[in-house]
């Protein structure tokens, strides 16, 4: 008797037509050791040829794992969370997990608690919190968490465990990179005061100018958007032939707008003004000129805090830190380069 094509098949059909238990059909799913070669072949020609798949929570109710993580996000249409939440779900995948996601306006203690119920009631093993604003770590250190977490785009403000990028080592590639090219000082166009990774860049890019012995300017704001980039750049370019030959910018997005703005003011990048972006997203190395920017390795956030999230979930000590922190890259384009300084002025000294 075959199974009705109006339905799809259980492991009961598997074993009826291979001529084995359901017992066997079972070991071969997973993978037992005590089945002889030629049955596993005859069960696993079957299972393909039928098209079954095997029934996920009855798997779970066998096994009590569900082999599904959490994750809680906001701010996706920005390319930083974007690109953390695409590299979390690779290196799940990559691990035999599934990835249920939670995506939120604005993490706050009521909606990351409405966030893990409802994780909690799918039956997730653990959750990566990927929480850039400062409310959003402050309220994840407040909650109670009935399974492991670990936050990811937190900065240095984590009290959890955590995988980030060294946003502070970003801004002194970027602040240094600039120093280096011969500029007196660098100004700063900083990510929103919320954001705990905009706040260790502005402290990153202050602290290398002030070892340089340069008092830092008052950094702009702005809010990662290029309409953002382009506002702050037209005030800076109002400083120009007062001081400033180079700005460091908190991201790409941003620094597209700026150079916008600059090149609308008859200031040209990086003759006048030297540009520095952050991310490095995908149409940095095509902006006019080629953006110099930070590149972040999203894909080391994903596979780190995924593998530390496992170790949690399987109660062993985890092999490194549990507050990781993954170097970042500086990569140079055709926006900066070593700056002359302008003839019958001293050279920085």
């Amino acid at each position: 008797m075959t199974h009705s094509p109006l339905r799809p098949p259980t492991m009961a059909d598997v074993a009826r037509l291979a001529g084995v238990s359901h017992q066997t059909v079972s070991r071969v799913l997973g993978d037992h050791p005590n089945v002889r070669d030629e049955t596993r072949a005859r069960v696993q020609r079957v299972i393909e040829e039928m098209g079954y798949r095997r029934n996920s929570s009855a798997r779970a109710l066998a096994t009590r794992r569900t082999r599904t993580l959490g994750v809680v996000a906001s701010n996706t249409t920005l390319y930083g969370p974007a690109s953390t939440l695409f590299a979390l779900e690779e290196a799940a995948r990559a691990e035999g997990y599934l990835v249920s996601t939670v995506s939120m306006r604005k993490l706050t203690v009521e909606t990351l608690s409405e966030a893990l119920d409802h994780l909690s009631d799918g039956g997730v093993e653990g959750v990566i919190a990927i929480a850039p604003q400062r409310s959003a770590v402050e309220a994840l250190a407040e909650l109670r968490r009935p399974f492991p977490v670990v936050a990811v785009g937190t900065g240095s403000a984590s009290t959890v465990p955590s995988a980030n990028v060294d946003q502070y080592l970003g801004a002194r590639l970027a602040t240094g990179h600039l120093l280096a090219a011969g500029h007196r000082t660098v100004w700063h166009l900083a990510g929103p005061e919320d954001w705990q990774e905009a706040a260790d860049r502005v402290v990153g890019w202050r602290e290398t100018l002030e070892e340089a012995g340069v008092e830092p300017p008052m950094p702009l704001r702005g809010d990662w958007s290029p309409l953002s980039g382009y506002r702050a750049g037209q005030e800076l370019a109002g400083w120009v032939g007062r001081g400033l030959t180079a700005v460091f910018v908190a991201n790409d997005q941003m620094a597209l707008g700026v150079l916008r703005a600059l090149r609308e003011a008859g200031v040209r990048t990086p003759q006048d003004v030297a540009v520095v972006g952050y991310d490095d997203i995908p149409e940095s190395e095509f902006f006019a000129p080629p953006l110099t920017t930070v590149r972040q390795d999203f894909s080391a956030v994903g596979q780190r805090s995924i593998a530390l999230l496992l170790d949690l979930i399987e109660g062993r000590t985890p092999s490194g830190p549990t507050r990781i922190a993954i170097e970042p890259q500086l990569v140079v384009r055709a926006s900066t380069y070593p700056y002359a300084s302008p003839p019958g002025t001293a050279p920085p000294g």
